[in-house]
């Protein structure tokens, strides 16, 4: 398959995993690409090949630099930029929750839900089986790339992963969030703005601005946007055309779409759907 993007400096492929379910990959080295701060309903996993990617994982600085692992747990915010002048290269999977929770489950690992408590480790046995496994998938041997993946996300969760701590907010700021992210949910071609969306959860703007940051990571607005990209994954799966994906989940136009989707995503909608078409599984990405 040939890279979705292929500049002099830069380039990205996407593609789903030909084996396991519910796991995207991307492999990509970008020099002037950011991403902006956005959260996945899954993981990112990924090994720095080269270079050093620079990220804010919920308010905090991170750096990860050749040979090192990057762990960000799901619904939690976070970019992504060069560290350095010559930017970096990384091979990534992005695994459901569903698919780390069903390994936990096999290995009897007290892990409902697995977290990462460390988002940059450096450990070289499960570097190189990332990169093994990873590897693997892009060529598409399916026996060899399900097999090494498998044993990475055990070696994972084995020796990287945690309880999930408890960070709820209060009570009824919990409440109103959740009412408001409901509100957001149904709400993706015509949105409240604040003071109407504090109205209809009962409390006031700046309260509510307050208590969805501290629970989501995001203000309403940026959490809107990550909605409609998922939206979007979803119905680019489908084979929805790109112009009509933007205007059913309420992007201006495609310009609107694909400047968002690649902040979000790494690559612009339409090789998002044809690399996705080129290795349909029949399982959506985790977003």
């Amino acid at each position: 398959m040939t890279p979705e993007h292929d500049g002099a400096r830069e380039r990205a492929r996407f593609w789903r995993h030909p084996a396991v379910p519910e796991t995207d990959l991307l492999k990509a080295r970008y020099v002037t690409h950011r991403f902006s701060r956005h959260v996945h309903d899954g993981y990112a996993i990924g090994l720095i090949v080269a270079g050093v990617e620079e990220f804010d994982y919920r308010g905090t600085l991170h750096r990860a630099g050749a040979g090192e692992l990057v762990l960000v747990n799901p619904d939690s915010v976070h970019t992504g930029q060069a560290g350095t002048p010559g930017g970096w290269a990384y091979r990534m999977l992005y695994p459901s929750v569903e698919a780390l929770a069903g390994i936990a489950a096999e290995l009897d690992a007290p892990l409902a839900t697995p977290y990462f408590p460390h988002q940059v480790v450096r450990d070289p046995e499960v570097a190189a089986l990332l990169g093994r496994a990873h590897q693997a998938a892009e060529r598409g041997d399916a026996l060899a790339a399900s097999t090494l993946s498998r044993t990475l996300f055990a070696k994972l969760l084995s020796r990287h992963a945690a309880p999930r701590p408890d960070a709820s907010p209060p009570g009824a700021g919990r409440q109103a969030v959740r009412e408001a992210m409901a509100l957001l949910h149904e709400s993706l071609l015509d949105p409240p703005t604040l003071e109407a969306l504090a109205a209809a959860v009962g409390v006031r703007p700046f309260p509510l601005l307050r208590a969805f940051k501290a629970v989501t990571g995001l203000p309403p607005h940026a959490y809107l946007t990550s909605l409609r990209v998922r939206q979007a994954r979803r119905l680019l799966l489908e084979g929805v055309r790109p112009a009509q994906v933007a205007a059913d989940v309420g992007f201006t136009d495609q310009a609107h779409l694909n400047r968002h989707f690649k902040r979000v995503v790494g690559v612009p909608p339409a090789a998002y759907q044809k690399a996705a078409g080129t290795y349909k599984t029949g399982y959506l990405p985790s977003s």
